[in-house]
């Protein structure tokens, strides 16, 4: 079973690309070009209706949404999420599923407030102070779940929530440009000991190659240099 994954650079793709690597799936990868906004086009709108980034073709057809991808592949590798009737699932699928709808989601308005609360400027940047507020607290939340000990969230070996997190603490601190100062890292000091661990695995090592995500991509993130393709 070879997948396909439609991608841009350091877009959500990149939360998939690393739960195929860790997962060791095979898979290929076909650029969605954000310049051209290739993910309007009807090419792209035939997978995705919704037009938005990532696409995982899979032998049972493309799937989109994040949360719904992972979900997926957490059944064809089973060792990317406790297993029904582990004891650990239900916490697990709690978080990813506040990651999915309330942390990311939240992202996005502070990304593209425009969106959101429309063309007024002011209106858009009391929207992002709102939300960043919020998300403030949403990662405290996420940090204070984590254990004491393991560096992931479910032991010694990353899960799909680790994945998943990890490109969203990287985007507080990137996006918007002079925008994020809401945004401290330390803050939250078990994320923060999950990322640098996280650094260290062969798939985050095999995702920096492929999207120019630089030395530290999680603890010191910097813009992304891709190979091909735009993060924007």
């Amino acid at each position: 079973m070879t997948l396909t994954l439609h991608y841009a650079p350091d877009n959500a793709s990149l939360i998939v690309r690393l739960a195929l690597e860790e997962a060791n799936l095979p898979y290929r990868t076909v650029l969605v070009d954000r310049k051209t906004r290739a993910q309007d086009g009807p090419a792209y709108r035939a997978l995705n209706p919704a037009g938005l980034i990532p696409v995982l073709e899979t032998p049972q057809g493309p799937i989109f949404e994040t949360g719904a991808i992972l979900l997926w592949l957490s059944e064809q590798a089973p060792g990317l999420a406790p297993a029904p009737g582990d004891a650990r699932r239900g916490a697990f699928l709690t978080w990813l599923f506040f990651t999915s709808n309330t942390l990311h989601t939240g992202l996005r308005m502070t990304f593209y407030p425009e969106k959101y609360a429309g063309p007024d400027t002011q209106a858009q940047a009391a929207l992002r102070t709102t939300v960043q507020t919020r998300l403030t607290g949403d990662l405290g939340l996420i940090d204070a779940a984590y254990g004491a000990e393991a560096p992931f969230f479910i032991g010694d070996t990353p899960c799909l929530l680790d994945l998943y997190l990890a490109p969203l603490l990287r985007w507080c601190a990137l996006y918007p440009d002079g925008q994020t100062g809401w945004f401290d890292l330390a803050r939250y000091p078990r994320l923060a000991r999950m990322v640098h661990a996280l650094e260290q695995r062969p798939a985050t090592h095999a995702a920096q190659r492929a999207e120019g995500l630089g030395p530290a991509p999680f603890t010191a993130p910097i813009h992304a240099n891709p190979p091909e393709g735009s993060a924007t």
